[in-house]
């Protein structure tokens, strides 16, 4: 979900979860931002990503019994996901992801302008049960998290900049920490941002636009792209 405690309730998300691409094996799919992508413990929490590719829910049809997440995108993030149908696809997707061989890209308006054309940021993460939700970065406790950036656009009136992000590495959170820690928080972002990045979006503006990985059934490589939404 966006990050928030058991407590959080799930405002009702009027958008619908597109198939960008299906065989018998899997779907490539685009989550709207507002979605979770797994059902909340909260049984008020119930919409959801694979809610609505199991049941058939609205924008979601046919229904999907057997679909599986192999990763998910946090509830403000939009963009594109992998959906296995089967459990051979689970199965080789998430040695994919286990081993680091997919390919990530993720487009996100930042508050501010940032001064290089392209970079990395290396800030190590970690998990703290007393600031859950949130992650931290610890240079002693955290794990490896590295994010490659490359400048897009630099905008005016608010000064905004447009970034793709190639994280290198999955972390809890990682791109938003990471843009906070180098000083431009995402827009939109409610835990890792400030009073006036906040007000700048209506929404988490980060979206997962590209990944690249390979078919699990075919052994070709294959490359899923979701337009951007801002």
């Amino acid at each position: 979900m966006s990050g928030q405690g058991d407590e959080f309730i799930a405002p009702r998300c009027e958008g619908i979860v597109r198939i960008l691409y299906q065989d018998a094996h899997l779907l490539v799919i685009d989550k709207p931002s507002g979605l979770l992508s797994l059902s909340g413990k909260n049984l008020q929490n119930w919409d959801s990503v694979h809610y609505r590719l199991v049941h058939g829910q609205a924008g979601a049809t046919p229904a999907f019994k057997d679909a599986k997440l192999p990763h998910r995108l946090d509830f403000g993030t939009s963009g594109i996901m992998l959906v296995a149908l089967n459990a051979h696809a689970a199965k080789q997707l998430n040695k994919q992801f286990q081993a680091g061989s997919i390919t990530k890209r993720y487009l996100a308006i930042l508050n501010g302008h940032v001064s290089q054309e392209k970079g990395d940021i290396n800030a190590p993460i970690a998990k703290d049960p007393l600031l859950f939700p949130r992650v931290k970065i610890s240079q002693q406790e955290g794990k490896t998290s590295i994010s490659d950036y490359q400048v897009l656009a630099r905008l005016n009136k608010p000064k905004r900049t447009l970034v793709q992000y190639s994280p290198r590495t999955g972390r809890t959170h990682q791109l938003r920490i990471h843009s906070l820690h180098f000083g431009h928080p995402i827009l939109g972002c409610d835990l890792y941002g400030n009073a006036q990045s906040l007000q700048l979006a209506p929404r988490l503006m980060l979206h997962a636009s590209d990944i690249y990985f390979t078919h699990p059934e075919t052994g070709q490589a294959f490359h899923g792209h979701s337009p951007s939404p801002f």
